[in-house]
């Protein structure tokens, strides 16, 4: 769940990926291109919602979608313990499970024969 604070209105909205460099979510109203803003994310775990963290962030894009809008930010600058924090929040989203590369067969061989 996030919470963006923009030139005196706040939006709601939710999250569809997140990582150390923004984030991007679905809005009902759109947010100006380029605008400087705070956003508060919130873990939610059943009914339980953590504590925000809020970081400052710009509207790197948003766009129509369906009925709504959906915009991706990138984070400004952050302090050594709102990237610490973040760690954390990601570390939560983070299922845990190793990542799956599948290997790729070279054609490099194929190609230069």
């Amino acid at each position: 769940m996030v919470t963006f604070h923009a030139v005196g209105k706040t939006h709601w909205g939710r999250t569809q990926n997140l990582s150390r460099g923004g984030l991007c979510a679905d809005i009902a109203e759109p947010i100006a291109n380029g605008a400087d803003i705070e956003v508060d994310i919130q873990l939610v775990f059943d009914e339980v919602e953590s504590e925000p963290l809020r970081l400052p962030a710009r509207v790197a894009w948003c766009t129509t979608l369906d009925d709504s809008f959906q915009i991706g930010l990138s984070f400004q600058k952050l302090t050594a313990e709102q990237q610490q924090y973040l760690s954390l929040f990601l570390k939560y989203l983070d299922d845990g499970a190793p990542k799956q590369r599948t290997k790729r067969e070279s054609n490099l061989d194929k190609r230069f024969g």
